[in-house]
Protein backbone atom coordinates (compact mmCIF):
# COMPACT_ATOMS: atom_id res chain seq x y z
CA UNK A 1 0.00 0.00 0.00
CA UNK A 2 1.07 3.53 -0.44
CA UNK A 3 2.55 5.21 2.68
CA UNK A 4 0.94 8.40 1.98
CA UNK A 5 -2.27 6.50 3.06
CA UNK A 6 -1.29 5.93 6.22
CA UNK A 7 -3.46 8.56 8.17
CA UNK A 8 -6.46 6.83 7.06
CA UNK A 9 -6.34 5.00 9.97
CA UNK A 10 -6.94 8.07 12.20
CA UNK A 11 -9.61 7.69 15.19
CA UNK A 12 -12.44 9.23 13.55
CA UNK A 13 -15.72 9.14 15.09
CA UNK A 14 -19.37 10.84 14.61
CA UNK A 15 -21.88 10.99 12.06
CA UNK A 16 -20.77 12.21 8.78
CA UNK A 17 -22.92 14.22 7.04
CA UNK A 18 -21.93 14.31 2.47
CA UNK A 19 -21.13 17.24 0.78
CA UNK A 20 -20.64 17.79 -2.79
CA UNK A 21 -17.06 18.44 -4.08
CA UNK A 22 -16.28 21.78 -6.20
CA UNK A 23 -13.69 22.77 -9.32
CA UNK A 24 -13.36 26.16 -9.57
CA UNK A 25 -11.27 28.19 -12.08
CA UNK A 26 -9.87 31.65 -12.90
CA UNK A 27 -8.86 32.79 -16.16
CA UNK A 28 -9.05 36.13 -18.30
CA UNK A 29 -12.04 36.20 -20.23
CA UNK A 30 -14.07 36.45 -22.92
CA UNK A 31 -14.73 32.69 -23.87
CA UNK A 32 -13.55 31.18 -26.15
CA UNK A 33 -15.06 32.66 -29.35
CA UNK A 34 -14.28 28.61 -31.00
CA UNK A 35 -14.88 26.09 -28.36
CA UNK A 36 -14.00 23.63 -31.12
CA UNK A 37 -10.13 25.08 -30.56
CA UNK A 38 -10.21 23.80 -27.22
CA UNK A 39 -11.33 20.33 -27.90
CA UNK A 40 -9.51 19.05 -30.66
CA UNK A 41 -6.68 16.95 -30.43
CA UNK A 42 -7.44 16.34 -26.46
CA UNK A 43 -5.71 13.28 -25.21
CA UNK A 44 -8.76 11.61 -23.13
CA UNK A 45 -7.66 8.08 -23.36
CA UNK A 46 -4.03 9.10 -21.40
CA UNK A 47 -5.62 11.08 -18.72
CA UNK A 48 -8.30 8.16 -18.16
CA UNK A 49 -5.50 6.03 -18.22
CA UNK A 50 -3.03 8.03 -15.50
CA UNK A 51 -6.56 7.76 -13.53
CA UNK A 52 -7.25 4.69 -13.44
CA UNK A 53 -3.51 4.01 -12.31
CA UNK A 54 -4.71 5.69 -9.21
CA UNK A 55 -7.75 3.49 -9.01
CA UNK A 56 -6.15 1.91 -5.92
CA UNK A 57 -5.18 4.90 -4.21
CA UNK A 58 -8.55 6.51 -4.32
CA UNK A 59 -10.26 3.37 -3.45
CA UNK A 60 -8.25 4.05 -0.07
CA UNK A 61 -9.26 7.23 0.45
CA UNK A 62 -12.61 6.95 -0.09
CA UNK A 63 -13.27 3.87 2.40
CA UNK A 64 -11.20 5.46 4.86
CA UNK A 65 -13.05 8.13 5.13
CA UNK A 66 -16.40 6.14 4.62
CA UNK A 67 -15.21 4.15 7.75
CA UNK A 68 -14.98 7.23 10.07
CA UNK A 69 -17.65 10.09 9.49
CA UNK A 70 -17.81 12.82 11.14
CA UNK A 71 -20.69 15.62 11.39
CA UNK A 72 -21.14 18.84 9.75
CA UNK A 73 -18.39 21.66 10.82
CA UNK A 74 -16.22 18.79 13.08
CA UNK A 75 -14.46 16.97 9.78
CA UNK A 76 -11.45 17.36 11.48
CA UNK A 77 -10.00 14.22 10.75
CA UNK A 78 -10.90 14.24 6.97
CA UNK A 79 -9.25 17.57 6.81
CA UNK A 80 -6.39 16.21 7.98
CA UNK A 81 -6.64 13.55 5.80
CA UNK A 82 -6.89 15.91 3.24
CA UNK A 83 -3.85 17.82 4.18
CA UNK A 84 -1.87 15.27 4.58
CA UNK A 85 -2.35 13.97 0.71
CA UNK A 86 -2.08 17.89 -0.38
CA UNK A 87 1.32 17.56 1.59
CA UNK A 88 2.82 14.07 -0.28
CA UNK A 89 1.78 15.42 -3.49
CA UNK A 90 3.72 18.76 -2.90
CA UNK A 91 0.51 21.01 -3.04
CA UNK A 92 0.97 23.98 -0.48
CA UNK A 93 -2.39 25.12 1.33
CA UNK A 94 -3.91 27.29 3.61
CA UNK A 95 -6.02 26.47 6.67
CA UNK A 96 -8.72 26.41 8.26
CA UNK A 97 -11.83 28.15 5.56
CA UNK A 98 -15.07 27.33 7.32
CA UNK A 99 -13.50 25.88 9.85
CA UNK A 100 -12.32 22.65 8.22
CA UNK A 101 -12.00 23.51 4.88
CA UNK A 102 -8.70 23.50 3.12
CA UNK A 103 -6.98 26.41 0.72
CA UNK A 104 -4.44 25.13 -1.81
CA UNK A 105 -2.19 27.10 -3.90
CA UNK A 106 -2.40 27.50 -7.24
CA UNK A 107 -0.74 24.22 -9.53
CA UNK A 108 0.89 26.08 -11.97
CA UNK A 109 3.69 28.60 -12.89
CA UNK A 110 2.65 30.49 -16.26
CA UNK A 111 2.83 34.40 -16.73
CA UNK A 112 -0.56 35.14 -16.89
CA UNK A 113 -1.33 33.29 -13.98
CA UNK A 114 -3.86 33.95 -11.17
CA UNK A 115 -2.61 36.39 -7.99
CA UNK A 116 -5.09 34.19 -5.73
CA UNK A 117 -3.95 31.24 -4.25
CA UNK A 118 -5.61 28.19 -5.18
CA UNK A 119 -8.72 26.63 -3.31
CA UNK A 120 -9.05 22.62 -2.23
CA UNK A 121 -12.67 22.59 -0.94
CA UNK A 122 -13.16 19.49 1.18
CA UNK A 123 -16.93 18.44 1.33
CA UNK A 124 -16.82 15.59 3.00
CA UNK A 125 -18.21 13.04 0.93
CA UNK A 126 -16.01 10.04 0.97
CA UNK A 127 -16.15 9.46 -3.11
CA UNK A 128 -16.39 13.14 -3.46
CA UNK A 129 -13.01 13.94 -1.54
CA UNK A 130 -11.50 11.13 -3.06
CA UNK A 131 -11.90 12.39 -6.83
CA UNK A 132 -11.26 15.80 -6.30
CA UNK A 133 -8.13 14.67 -4.64
CA UNK A 134 -7.40 12.03 -7.55
CA UNK A 135 -7.71 15.64 -9.35
CA UNK A 136 -5.15 17.34 -7.80
CA UNK A 137 -2.81 14.75 -8.20
CA UNK A 138 -3.57 14.55 -11.89
CA UNK A 139 -3.45 18.21 -12.32
CA UNK A 140 -0.21 18.32 -10.63
CA UNK A 141 1.30 15.98 -12.35
CA UNK A 142 0.03 17.39 -16.24
CA UNK A 143 0.54 21.41 -14.72
CA UNK A 144 2.33 22.08 -17.53
CA UNK A 145 -0.87 21.71 -19.50
CA UNK A 146 -2.88 24.11 -17.91
CA UNK A 147 -3.10 28.05 -19.03
CA UNK A 148 -4.59 29.81 -15.25
CA UNK A 149 -5.58 28.85 -12.18
CA UNK A 150 -6.77 26.17 -10.34
CA UNK A 151 -9.09 25.99 -7.32
CA UNK A 152 -10.26 22.87 -5.70
CA UNK A 153 -12.36 23.30 -2.52
CA UNK A 154 -13.04 21.11 -0.24
CA UNK A 155 -16.23 22.43 1.24
CA UNK A 156 -17.72 21.14 4.95
CA UNK A 157 -21.42 20.84 6.12
CA UNK A 158 -22.96 20.69 2.48
CA UNK A 159 -26.42 19.63 4.24
CA UNK A 160 -28.24 21.87 6.84
CA UNK A 161 -25.31 23.86 7.62
CA UNK A 162 -24.76 26.28 4.20
CA UNK A 163 -21.40 25.12 4.09
CA UNK A 164 -20.75 27.86 0.99
CA UNK A 165 -22.49 30.15 2.72
CA UNK A 166 -19.49 30.29 5.00
CA UNK A 167 -16.43 29.85 2.74
CA UNK A 168 -17.67 32.43 1.05
CA UNK A 169 -17.68 34.65 3.95
CA UNK A 170 -13.86 33.24 4.83
CA UNK A 171 -12.81 34.88 0.92
CA UNK A 172 -12.40 31.25 -0.65
CA UNK A 173 -13.62 32.56 -4.21
CA UNK A 174 -11.57 34.96 -4.50
CA UNK A 175 -11.25 36.58 -7.78
CA UNK A 176 -12.22 33.09 -9.61
CA UNK A 177 -14.54 33.73 -12.42
CA UNK A 178 -16.17 30.19 -13.12
CA UNK A 179 -16.59 27.19 -10.74
CA UNK A 180 -18.25 23.38 -11.02
CA UNK A 181 -19.77 20.93 -8.67
CA UNK A 182 -20.28 17.11 -9.57
CA UNK A 183 -21.98 15.04 -7.51
CA UNK A 184 -22.97 11.92 -7.55
CA UNK A 185 -26.12 9.87 -8.79
CA UNK A 186 -27.29 6.50 -8.39
CA UNK A 187 -29.76 7.18 -10.74
CA UNK A 188 -26.88 6.98 -14.00
CA UNK A 189 -24.77 3.61 -15.10
CA UNK A 190 -21.28 4.18 -13.95
CA UNK A 191 -19.91 5.50 -16.88
CA UNK A 192 -22.02 8.06 -17.59
CA UNK A 193 -23.27 11.89 -16.53
CA UNK A 194 -25.44 14.49 -16.86
CA UNK A 195 -25.89 18.37 -16.77
CA UNK A 196 -28.77 20.68 -17.12
CA UNK A 197 -29.09 24.47 -17.90
CA UNK A 198 -30.25 26.93 -16.58
CA UNK A 199 -32.88 26.43 -13.20
CA UNK A 200 -31.86 22.98 -11.86
CA UNK A 201 -32.27 22.75 -7.99
CA UNK A 202 -34.94 24.63 -6.00
CA UNK A 203 -34.55 27.74 -3.48
CA UNK A 204 -35.39 26.83 -0.56
CA UNK A 205 -36.87 28.11 3.23
CA UNK A 206 -38.60 27.22 6.60
CA UNK A 207 -41.03 29.02 8.16
CA UNK A 208 -42.73 29.05 11.16
CA UNK A 209 -46.18 31.28 12.44
CA UNK A 210 -47.39 31.39 15.77
CA UNK A 211 -51.02 32.94 16.15
CA UNK A 212 -52.34 34.24 19.47
CA UNK A 213 -55.52 34.33 20.73
CA UNK A 214 -57.51 33.82 24.21
CA UNK A 215 -57.76 30.66 26.16
CA UNK A 216 -61.21 29.96 27.61
CA UNK A 217 -63.65 27.09 28.23
CA UNK A 218 -65.07 25.73 25.18
CA UNK A 219 -68.49 26.02 26.52
CA UNK A 220 -68.23 29.31 26.47
CA UNK A 221 -66.58 30.43 22.86
CA UNK A 222 -67.87 33.90 23.08
CA UNK A 223 -65.73 34.82 26.10
CA UNK A 224 -62.26 33.61 24.31
CA UNK A 225 -60.57 34.12 21.00
CA UNK A 226 -60.20 30.82 19.02
CA UNK A 227 -56.23 30.52 17.65
CA UNK A 228 -57.22 27.42 16.07
CA UNK A 229 -60.17 28.82 13.67
CA UNK A 230 -57.50 31.80 12.94
CA UNK A 231 -54.98 29.31 12.30
CA UNK A 232 -57.27 26.95 10.02
CA UNK A 233 -57.88 29.44 7.60
CA UNK A 234 -54.56 30.83 7.54
CA UNK A 235 -53.59 27.34 6.27
CA UNK A 236 -55.50 27.12 4.21
CA UNK A 237 -55.28 30.96 2.59
CA UNK A 238 -51.51 30.28 2.10
CA UNK A 239 -52.01 27.11 -0.07
CA UNK A 240 -54.24 29.14 -2.75
CA UNK A 241 -50.88 31.41 -3.25
CA UNK A 242 -49.42 28.72 -5.19
CA UNK A 243 -52.49 28.17 -7.29
CA UNK A 244 -54.08 31.60 -7.32
CA UNK A 245 -51.13 33.84 -7.47
CA UNK A 246 -48.10 32.40 -8.53
CA UNK A 247 -47.54 31.53 -12.72
CA UNK A 248 -47.90 28.19 -13.70
CA UNK A 249 -45.09 28.04 -15.58
CA UNK A 250 -42.58 28.86 -12.39
CA UNK A 251 -42.70 25.99 -10.54
CA UNK A 252 -43.24 26.46 -6.48
CA UNK A 253 -44.25 24.38 -3.46
CA UNK A 254 -45.66 25.30 -0.03
CA UNK A 255 -46.22 22.57 2.47
CA UNK A 256 -47.21 23.25 5.88
CA UNK A 257 -45.52 20.30 7.64
CA UNK A 258 -46.85 20.77 11.49
CA UNK A 259 -49.16 22.27 13.88
CA UNK A 260 -49.76 22.09 17.68
CA UNK A 261 -51.54 23.30 20.06
CA UNK A 262 -53.71 22.66 23.24
CA UNK A 263 -53.95 19.35 24.83
CA UNK A 264 -57.07 19.85 26.82
CA UNK A 265 -60.68 18.17 25.16
CA UNK A 266 -62.69 21.05 26.49
CA UNK A 267 -60.51 24.25 26.88
CA UNK A 268 -59.62 26.73 23.67
CA UNK A 269 -55.10 27.18 23.72
CA UNK A 270 -54.40 30.60 24.15
CA UNK A 271 -51.77 29.96 20.97
CA UNK A 272 -51.51 27.20 18.09
CA UNK A 273 -47.87 27.34 16.24
CA UNK A 274 -47.49 25.76 13.19
CA UNK A 275 -44.47 25.92 10.34
CA UNK A 276 -43.63 24.28 7.14
CA UNK A 277 -41.26 24.99 4.34
CA UNK A 278 -41.41 27.01 0.36
CA UNK A 279 -39.72 26.05 -2.79
CA UNK A 280 -39.40 27.63 -5.72
CA UNK A 281 -37.38 26.78 -9.07
CA UNK A 282 -36.15 30.82 -9.49
CA UNK A 283 -34.48 32.86 -6.15
CA UNK A 284 -36.78 35.34 -6.88
CA UNK A 285 -39.82 33.83 -6.76
CA UNK A 286 -38.81 32.15 -3.19
CA UNK A 287 -38.80 35.80 -2.03
CA UNK A 288 -42.10 36.73 -3.38
CA UNK A 289 -43.67 33.43 -2.33
CA UNK A 290 -41.96 34.48 1.78
CA UNK A 291 -43.62 38.18 1.41
CA UNK A 292 -47.19 36.84 0.56
CA UNK A 293 -47.07 33.68 2.97
CA UNK A 294 -46.13 36.32 6.00
CA UNK A 295 -48.72 38.81 5.07
CA UNK A 296 -51.63 36.71 4.38
CA UNK A 297 -50.92 34.79 8.17
CA UNK A 298 -51.26 37.62 9.77
CA UNK A 299 -54.38 39.01 7.72
CA UNK A 300 -55.82 35.93 8.38
CA UNK A 301 -55.45 36.12 12.54
CA UNK A 302 -56.42 40.24 12.34
CA UNK A 303 -59.55 38.67 11.20
CA UNK A 304 -60.06 36.29 13.56
CA UNK A 305 -59.60 38.94 16.30
CA UNK A 306 -55.69 36.66 16.79
CA UNK A 307 -51.94 38.34 16.61
CA UNK A 308 -49.67 36.66 14.49
CA UNK A 309 -46.10 36.32 14.44
CA UNK A 310 -43.82 34.88 11.37
CA UNK A 311 -40.33 33.58 11.22
CA UNK A 312 -38.44 32.16 8.47
CA UNK A 313 -35.63 31.04 10.56
CA UNK A 314 -33.02 31.91 8.67
CA UNK A 315 -30.32 32.66 11.79
CA UNK A 316 -31.39 28.72 12.40
CA UNK A 317 -32.04 27.90 8.70
CA UNK A 318 -29.96 30.05 6.40
CA UNK A 319 -32.10 30.56 3.25
CA UNK A 320 -30.62 28.58 0.35
CA UNK A 321 -31.33 30.50 -3.33
CA UNK A 322 -31.65 28.47 -6.29
CA UNK A 323 -28.89 26.38 -8.57
CA UNK A 324 -28.97 28.27 -11.95
CA UNK A 325 -26.13 26.47 -14.49
CA UNK A 326 -24.38 28.71 -16.68
CA UNK A 327 -25.61 27.63 -19.91
CA UNK A 328 -22.35 27.97 -21.63
CA UNK A 329 -20.54 26.12 -19.16
CA UNK A 330 -23.35 23.18 -19.01
CA UNK A 331 -22.61 22.60 -22.56
CA UNK A 332 -18.57 22.51 -21.71
CA UNK A 333 -19.31 20.09 -19.45
CA UNK A 334 -21.07 17.98 -21.89
CA UNK A 335 -18.12 18.45 -24.24
CA UNK A 336 -15.95 17.45 -21.87
CA UNK A 337 -18.19 14.74 -20.66
CA UNK A 338 -18.92 13.35 -24.15
CA UNK A 339 -15.02 13.35 -24.77
CA UNK A 340 -13.99 11.59 -21.84
CA UNK A 341 -17.10 9.19 -22.02
CA UNK A 342 -18.95 8.66 -25.57
CA UNK A 343 -21.52 11.36 -26.29
CA UNK A 344 -23.68 8.57 -25.64
CA UNK A 345 -22.39 8.54 -21.82
CA UNK A 346 -23.90 12.30 -21.59
CA UNK A 347 -27.69 13.03 -20.54
CA UNK A 348 -29.52 15.84 -20.28
CA UNK A 349 -30.35 16.09 -16.28
CA UNK A 350 -33.61 17.04 -14.87
CA UNK A 351 -34.86 19.30 -12.52
CA UNK A 352 -35.42 18.72 -8.97
CA UNK A 353 -37.03 20.36 -5.90
CA UNK A 354 -33.75 19.20 -3.38
CA UNK A 355 -31.94 22.25 -2.23
CA UNK A 356 -27.68 22.33 -2.89
CA UNK A 357 -25.94 25.15 -1.26
CA UNK A 358 -23.61 25.09 -4.57
CA UNK A 359 -26.23 27.97 -5.21
CA UNK A 360 -24.87 30.17 -3.11
CA UNK A 361 -21.12 30.22 -5.58
CA UNK A 362 -23.33 30.95 -8.20
CA UNK A 363 -24.82 34.09 -7.08
CA UNK A 364 -21.34 35.40 -7.08
CA UNK A 365 -20.01 33.37 -10.51
CA UNK A 366 -21.15 31.35 -13.35
CA UNK A 367 -21.32 27.91 -12.22
CA UNK A 368 -22.47 24.59 -13.36
CA UNK A 369 -23.33 21.63 -11.06
CA UNK A 370 -23.54 18.20 -12.49
CA UNK A 371 -23.81 14.35 -11.66
CA UNK A 372 -21.58 11.37 -12.48
CA UNK A 373 -23.30 8.40 -12.68
CA UNK A 374 -22.42 5.64 -10.02
CA UNK A 375 -25.64 2.95 -10.52
CA UNK A 376 -24.14 -0.55 -10.86
CA UNK A 377 -26.58 -3.77 -10.10
CA UNK A 378 -23.66 -5.89 -9.73
CA UNK A 379 -22.00 -3.94 -7.38
CA UNK A 380 -25.20 -3.21 -5.05
CA UNK A 381 -24.98 0.46 -5.92
CA UNK A 382 -28.57 1.29 -6.90
CA UNK A 383 -29.89 3.31 -3.56
CA UNK A 384 -30.26 6.93 -3.72
CA UNK A 385 -28.41 9.32 -1.29
CA UNK A 386 -29.17 9.24 2.75
CA UNK A 387 -30.38 5.91 2.14
CA UNK A 388 -29.19 3.00 5.19
CA UNK A 389 -28.36 1.00 1.70
CA UNK A 390 -26.58 3.85 -0.14
CA UNK A 391 -23.31 2.03 -1.90
CA UNK A 392 -20.81 3.66 -4.37
CA UNK A 393 -19.54 1.96 -7.24
CA UNK A 394 -15.98 2.61 -6.85
CA UNK A 395 -15.26 2.37 -10.56
CA UNK A 396 -16.48 5.74 -10.67
CA UNK A 397 -13.30 7.27 -8.78
CA UNK A 398 -11.00 7.23 -11.26
CA UNK A 399 -13.81 8.59 -13.84
CA UNK A 400 -15.03 11.75 -11.66
CA UNK A 401 -10.88 12.48 -11.07
CA UNK A 402 -10.80 12.10 -14.56
CA UNK A 403 -13.58 14.42 -15.57
CA UNK A 404 -12.49 17.80 -13.11
CA UNK A 405 -8.97 17.76 -14.66
CA UNK A 406 -10.40 17.56 -18.25
CA UNK A 407 -12.79 20.10 -17.27
CA UNK A 408 -10.36 22.43 -15.49
CA UNK A 409 -8.01 22.08 -18.41
CA UNK A 410 -9.89 22.27 -21.76
CA UNK A 411 -11.50 25.35 -19.94
CA UNK A 412 -8.23 27.04 -19.11
CA UNK A 413 -6.43 26.18 -22.48
CA UNK A 414 -9.43 26.99 -24.67
CA UNK A 415 -9.79 30.73 -22.78
CA UNK A 416 -6.69 31.47 -23.98
CA UNK A 417 -6.87 29.42 -26.97
CA UNK A 418 -8.97 32.70 -28.13
CA UNK A 419 -5.76 34.59 -28.13
CA UNK A 420 -6.89 36.49 -25.13
CA UNK A 421 -3.49 37.47 -22.90
CA UNK A 422 -4.39 39.83 -20.42
CA UNK A 423 -3.30 39.16 -17.13
CA UNK A 424 -5.30 37.81 -14.67
CA UNK A 425 -5.80 41.09 -12.37
CA UNK A 426 -7.91 42.96 -14.94
CA UNK A 427 -10.59 40.36 -15.41
CA UNK A 428 -13.69 41.40 -14.77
Amino acid sequence: MDPSLSLLHLPFSFLFLPSLLLLLLLSPPPLLSSPMQSYDGYDAAELLRLAEEEKEWLVAIRRGIHEHPELRFQEHNTSALIRSQLDRLGIPYSFPFAGTGVVAQEMVEWEHKSKVDGVMHACGHDAHVAMLLGAAKLLNQRKHNLKGTVRLLFQPAEEGGAGAFHMINDGALGGAEAIFGMHVNYGLPTGSMESHPGPTQAAVCFFEAKIEGKAGEAANPHLSVDPVVATSFAILAVQQLISRENDPLHSQVLSVTYVKGGVAFDFTPSFVEFGGTLRSLTTEGLHRLQRRVEEVIEIQAAVHRCKAFVSMKSEEYPFYPAVVNDRSLHHHVQRVGGILLGPDNVKMGRRSWQVEDFAFYQELIPGVMFGVGIRNEKAGSVYPAHSPHFFIDEDVLPIGAALHTAIAELYLNGRNSAGDDKDLSSAG
